[in-house]
C-alpha cells in the first residue's frame, strides 16, 4: 500500500513537471513571490541532560516567500511565517490523570540558500531567526483546569532564537509543495536563571504554496 502511494506521488510530480516544461512555465531564473500555508509537527529536546520529556503537537504555519535567482542553479529564498510550536504531554498523579499543552507563537524569518538541480526540485538550507510573540499553557485534570496566556512572561525566557532550517520544495508549475525540518541552535532560557525547563524546539513542516 505504501509503495503504491509513493509511486502515485512520484508519477504526479513527473507529470506536473512535464506539463510545466511543455508550457514554458519555469521559475528557476525568475524573481517570484508566493504565499503558503500548512502545519508544523513540533516537539522539544534538552541538549544538556535535564530529561525534560514531552510529546509532539500540531501547529499552524503560514506566510510568504520570495525566490531570488542567482543564475540557473542557485538562488536565495527569504521567507516570513507565522509558526506555532510547542509540546504536549500527559500523566497520572495519585490516581488522577492529567494532560498539558504548551503552544508558542513565533514569527519565523528564514534566509535560505537554494540549490536548483532541476526545475522540479529546489533544495534549501540556511539560518532562521524566530521571534516569540505569545505563548499559551493549558493544563487539564479531574481536579484543576488552567488556561493561561503568557505564563512565562516574567521568566527569563529568550524571545529571539537563532535556528537552522533545511528542506526540499517540489515545484509543480505555480504550485509549490514544501517540506522542512528545523531546530533551535539556542535554548529557550536567556542567561539560565529561568525556572522554566530548559529546552530547544525541533519541528517538521509541510506546506502548500502558490507562486505569483
Amino acid at each position: 500500500m505504501k509503495k503504491a502511494i509513493l509511486m502515485t506521488v512520484f508519477a504526479t510530480l513527473m507529470l506536473s513537471s512535464s506539463f510545466a516544461q511543455k508550457n514554458g512555465i519555469s521559475f528557476r531564473e525568475k524573481l517570484s513571490f508566493g504565499l503558503k500555508g500548512g502545519v508544523n509537527i513540533s516537539n522539544v529536546y534538552d541538549s544538556e541532560g535535564e530529561q525534560f520529556n514531552a510529546d509532539a503537537k500540531f501547529g499552524l504555519a503560514a506566510g510568504a516567500f520570495a525566490s531570488i535567482p542567482l543564475g540557473k542553479f542557485f538562488g536565495v529564498q527569504p521567507e516570513i511565517l507565522f509558526s506555532q510550536k510547542g509540546y504536549k504531554g500527559s500523566g497520572s498523579i495519585l490516581g488522577s490523570s492529567y494532560s498539558f499543552t504548551y503552544t508558542s507563537n513565533f514569527i519565523d524569518v528564514p534566509l535560505l540558500f537554494a540549490l536548483k538541480p532541476i526545475s522540479l526540485i529546489t533544495i534549501v538550507a540556511g539560518p532562521q531567526y524566530s521571534f516569540l510573540i505569545s505563548d499559551k499553557y493549558e493544563f487539564n485534570s479531574a481536579i484543576v483546569n488552567t488556561n493561561q496566556e503568557n505564563e512565562f512572561n516574567n521568566d527569563n525566557i529568550r524571545k529571539n532564537i537563532l535556528c537552522f532550517l533545511g528542506g526540499i520544495d517540489f515545484n509543480l508549475s505555480r504550485l509549490v509543495i514544501g517540506t522542512r525540518i528545523g531546530w533551535d541552535i539556542q535554548a529557550n532560557k536567556g542567561d539560565g536563571t529561568s525556572t522554566t525547563p530548559r529546552y530547544k524546539n525541533v519541528w517538521y513542516q509541510a506546506t502548500i504554496g502558490f507562486r505569483f
